[in-house]
């Protein structure tokens, strides 16, 4: 079934302003780095800058005041029907009160933190089943930043570092929110050099495709399966359907693992990638000439 719902999926910017992950107290720059992606948000949903938002701060470390940051970034776009859930529990996300706030909302946003939070929270609840049962049978947009990215799909990456990604068994995956199956999603990508983590996830299950967000970068996937790069950076995409070999179930734990014939594609702006048929077509943009 085609879902109705459309998704927003951006990949974080630490560096330049993001303060929903940071561990460190909040940056004195508070440049709001999504502004261009949280515009195509808006005008996405069904009543532009007059629909109800609702931002679930619940992965974040700082939820007062990434709640009211969200607030005034939106404020900027003259968008001022938006809400905060900070739901901290499981019991929260089964309440009847906050149900009914997810149920009347048209935007949904979830921010960034820790994306085991979400799938631990919210997994199985009843704001879960109401998530998944809007964004297959109505307009709705749901948009996830960082840890809400990671959490979209069906299946998510919660933990690996970067330099050992390629080390059997360092890449940790669970099930996610499940907005969209047969990807995996990871954030700050480029900025964190994590191609190592899709790699290892990719040569596991060569039939999920790996998507990698850079930061100040988004996907917008429409049909549930049309995906257009949005935002200034790169999506990587790691496509495993194709790979020849791998050693990943001979080695031992904590061993190197060896990948034959990987394919790797780099999107950016305006390009649309179908899942559907796994073909990308590359915008190009006219170059205006000087003089």
């Amino acid at each position: 079934m085609v879902p109705k719902g459309k998704l927003i999926i951006i990949g974080g910017a630490i560096n330049t302003g993001s303060f929903a992950e940071t561990q460190f107290g909040l940056p004195e720059n508070m440049n709001f780095f999504e502004r261009g992606i949280l515009k195509r948000i808006t005008t996405e949903s069904v009543r532009d800058i007059e629909s109800r938002f609702e931002i679930i701060t619940t992965a974040s470390l700082m939820p007062e005041k990434v709640g009211e940051e969200y607030i005034k970034a939106y404020a900027q776009l003259d968008v001022h029907n938006v809400g905060v859930l900070n739901i901290t529990n499981r019991e929260e996300a089964n309440s009847e009160e906050n149900y009914e706030r997810i149920k009347a909302a048209e935007v949904i946003v979830f921010t960034g933190g820790d994306q085991l939070r979400l799938s631990s929270i919210f997994g199985g609840t009843k704001i879960h089943q109401i998530l998944l049962e809007k964004y297959r049978n109505e307009p709705v947009v749901i948009a996830g930043t960082s840890a809400g990215a990671a959490a979209s799909s069906k299946n998510m990456i919660y933990q690996g570092s970067s330099k050992d990604a390629l080390l059997k068994g360092e890449v940790k995956i669970t099930g996610g929110l499940g907005f969209i199956d047969d990807v995996i999603v990871d954030t700050h990508f480029v900025q964190r050099g994590r191609i190592g983590r899709l790699l290892y996830a990719a040569a596991s299950n060569p039939g999920i495709l790996g998507i990698g967000l850079g930061e100040d970068t988004g996907l917008f996937i429409s049909d549930g399966h049309v995906m257009e790069a949005i935002g200034s950076g790169m999506v990587i995409l790691v496509d495993g359907r194709h790979m020849a070999d791998t050693n990943l179930t001979d080695v031992e734990m904590g061993q190197p693992v060896s990948i034959k014939n990987m394919v790797v594609h780099v999107m950016c702006d305006g390009d649309v990638y179908d899942l559907k048929d796994h073909s990308l077509v590359i915008h190009h943009p006219k170059v205006i000439p000087i003089g």
